[in-house]
């Protein structure tokens, strides 16, 4: 690999961003995987001695979304202590261990295939391990490429990270539907109030093994994900504010030319000076719009549609649900790509408000469909494509763009931290109230009325997202991370 010591070498910031854009693949693979596992494993856990209400599948289905409010919530230490390198190859460590345990929860303790309360917890705990390490990728993965990246196509690489993260559920999504091969799904229905397996020897091989093969078929990347992370740079402003001028001068170099590189290094050390400024040195606001962010990308309800996918488009009556799965990530990952190669030509603004205006057609049309059952099947079958279309080319990618770039450099590890902390609450809270409120029925529009309440809901929440995005989020394509100090002392 050539380096240029005048103009830096791209192929060699490619190559960097290229293992850190794994983290976020595996990010997308952990949280999407549940979606093609969980009617194996509801009905695997309906053989227990207890009642397994959807109440508690929602939550064993969300259970990672725990570990990921506590892995985010301790990124910001992990980043401040260990760097972003080694904090990044502890959450592979942690991906390869969940995807371990999710697959053999009885290891040592408990007897193969027998549902007991105790192997519950135990199994929600392994997922709650990979959670901690989705929560510190999610904040460290853009953070690491931000502070890697030269501010003219930041926004395009912390980009890819999203697209990483959709190419890493298109991936599960594919990869359940190969495991998943011709044996059935479980059929589950109320019956005289009580959930019912209706197809149990049918899927028995699903509710048995499937599910378990499709936990362990993460811990192929995550595996390759920690041996290479030991391979790349810790990033030029880490290791400047940690006083390794030298070394930090040695990757700028390498990335952007020796002159370009000076002048960069003292642009850190410049907003690097006080290294111990308070979360609110620079106001209420900054921290409040991160929050924000982090808050809406989660409360317009897409990873309800993603983790829920398969029995969403089986109630809809459209042929395979498996199939319409995978074309849904398809077009997730093409508008994914819209986004990267817009982000610094048209802004972060515009793009996160025509994404909220679409998704809120797009929920509206699937609301509809539920109350008007004259209205065709396909509409809503469209309509969540809309929807999910819409999230994937703004605040899909566009969030997180925002947040590894709008804090000062000082501040940035704690203020991501609590930023993506928020993310990940919000994201238990809508995954954990889905199964619920979906369900939900009244009169004579039966379970069409929670259908038609939960993406009601949504729909509501996206226009108030355009409004937060228009009034209070600043434009910050073409600015320097250095630059994000002055931004916010106005």
């Amino acid at each position: 690999m050539t380096n240029n010591p005048q103009q830096g070498s791209r192929a060699y910031l490619f190559s960097i961003v290229m293992v850190a854009i794994i983290g976020g693949l595996l990010f997308g693979y952990d949280t999407a995987v549940i979606s093609g596992a969980e009617k194996g494993l509801q009905a695997f856990f309906m053989g227990a001695d207890f009642d397994y209400t959807d109440t508690i599948h929602g939550i064993t289905s969300s259970s990672a979304l725990i570990g990921c409010i506590i892995g985010s919530a301790l990124s910001g230490l992990f980043a401040s202590r260990l760097g972003r390198k080694r904090s990044l190859f502890v959450a592979g460590v942690l991906f390869f261990l969940s995807a371990l345990g999710s697959y053999y929860p009885e290891f040592m303790f408990f007897d193969y295939g027998a549902p007991t309360y105790s192997l519950l917890v135990t199994f929600n705990l392994y997922r709650v391990l990979g959670g901690i390490g989705v929560g510190l990728a999610s904040a460290i993965c853009p953070m690491y490429i931000a502070e890697i990246a030269p501010s003219n196509i930041r926004g395009t690489l912390v980009s890819w990270n999203q697209f990483a993260i959709i190419g890493g559920q298109l991936i599960v999504y594919f990869v359940n539907f190969i495991i998943l091969g011709d044996h059935e799904n479980p059929v589950i229905q109320l019956v005289n109030g009580v959930n019912s397996i209706i197809n149990p020897e049918a899927a028995a091989w699903t509710t048995e093994t499937g599910w378990r093969l499709m936990f362990v078929s993460e811990a192929v990347p995550a595996g390759l994900f920690a041996m290479l992370v030991l391979l790349v740079p810790e990033t030029p402003r880490y290791l400047a504010m940690t006083g390794q001028d030298d070394k930090a001068l040695g990757v700028l170099s390498r990335i952007n030319g020796e002159s370009q590189a000076r002048t960069i290094l003292a642009e850190i050390k410049a907003t690097a000076e006080e290294k111990t400024e308070k979360l609110f040195t620079y106001g209420w606001t900054v921290i409040f719009v991160g929050i924000m962010l982090s808050v809406f990308q989660q409360a317009v309800g897409i990873n309800a549609v993603l983790y829920f996918a398969p029995r969403i488009f089986g109630s809809m009556g459209m042929g395979n649900p498996m199939v319409q799965t995978v074309i849904m990530g398809v077009i997730n990952l093409l508008f994914t790509l819209l986004a990267v190669f817009t982000v610094e030509k048209w802004g972060r603004k515009p793009l996160l408000i025509s994404g909220s205006i679409g998704m809120a057609v797009g929920a509206a049309g699937v609301a509809l469909s539920s109350a008007m059952t004259s209205i065709p099947p396909i509409v809503s079958v469209v309509s969540i494509m809309v929807y999910s279309a819409s999230f994937m080319m703004s605040w899909g990618p566009i969030c997180w763009v925002l947040i590894a770039e709008i804090f000062p450099n000082t501040i940035r590890g704690a203020a991501v931290a609590i930023a993506v902390a928020f993310q990940w609450i919000f994201n238990f809270i809508v995954s954990s109230t889905f199964l619920p409120m979906y369900n939900m029925r009244l009169g004579d529009m039966g379970e069409n009325f929670g259908h038609m309440f939960a993406y009601g809901v949504y729909g509501v929440i996206c226009i108030l997202a355009a409004i937060f995005v228009w009034k209070m989020v600043p434009e910050t394509k073409g600015k320097t991370l250095e630059d994000m100090s002055k931004l916010w002392k106005k």
